[in-house]
């Protein structure tokens, strides 16, 4: 069966071309959603959240453009849209620090370890920082998803960075001193 159709089918409230389209966009949605979440439970809580938007809204998809960016879009903002409802946002009104650089060094620090530190961020800053540094969009299109200002979105960003590269220093510290 081809895409097209079992999205129409979707559209006709199939269960089966549901099923079929949950099994072929799962594991790619569900990445979205652990990267978004605080763990593996929430994230399995979001992608189900995502799977009732889908079906819910499926028949706002005209095929125009690719339906797996119009999957991803939605269940970005179902994620964002739980966050918004916790209100895990500070209005601040003060500009962002300068860039901070962080070095990773592959040999000291795994990726793992590495998606761990973000899992760990604080809701606002994980948040900020897989939008706009993961996945590319702009501190505008952040504060208009997320219901906060601009400034808002650069501060978080920035403390996010801050505080990942002082959790990355110190891992290579604590290493160092392990291998003495």
């Amino acid at each position: 069966m081809s895409l097209n159709q079992l999205i129409e089918d979707c559209k006709s409230d199939n269960t089966k071309a549901q099923s079929e389209l949950y099994k072929l966009f799962s594991s790619k949605l569900f990445s979205i959603c652990l990267k978004y979440s605080r763990n593996y439970a929430e994230a399995e809580d979001n992608l189900q959240d995502s799977f009732l938007t889908i079906f819910s809204k499926i028949e706002q998809f005209k095929h125009k453009g690719s339906f797996e960016g119009w999957l991803k879009r939605i269940t970005v903002n179902t994620v964002m849209q739980r966050y918004r409802k916790e209100k895990v946002f500070e209005i601040v009104n003060e500009t962002a620090a300068d860039e901070i650089e962080i070095d990773i060094d592959e040999e000291e620090v795994s990726l793992d370890f590495l998606l761990k530190c973000i899992q760990n961020l604080p809701d606002r800053y994980r948040l900020v920082f897989n939008l706009y540094v993961l996945d590319g969009y702009s501190h505008k299109e952040i504060a208009e998803m997320l219901s906060i200002n601009i400034g808002t979105s650069k501060s978080n960003l920035a403390r996010a960075r801050q505080q990942l590269k002082d959790t990355i220093e110190n891992h290579k510290t604590s290493n160092s001193l392990q291998s003495l």
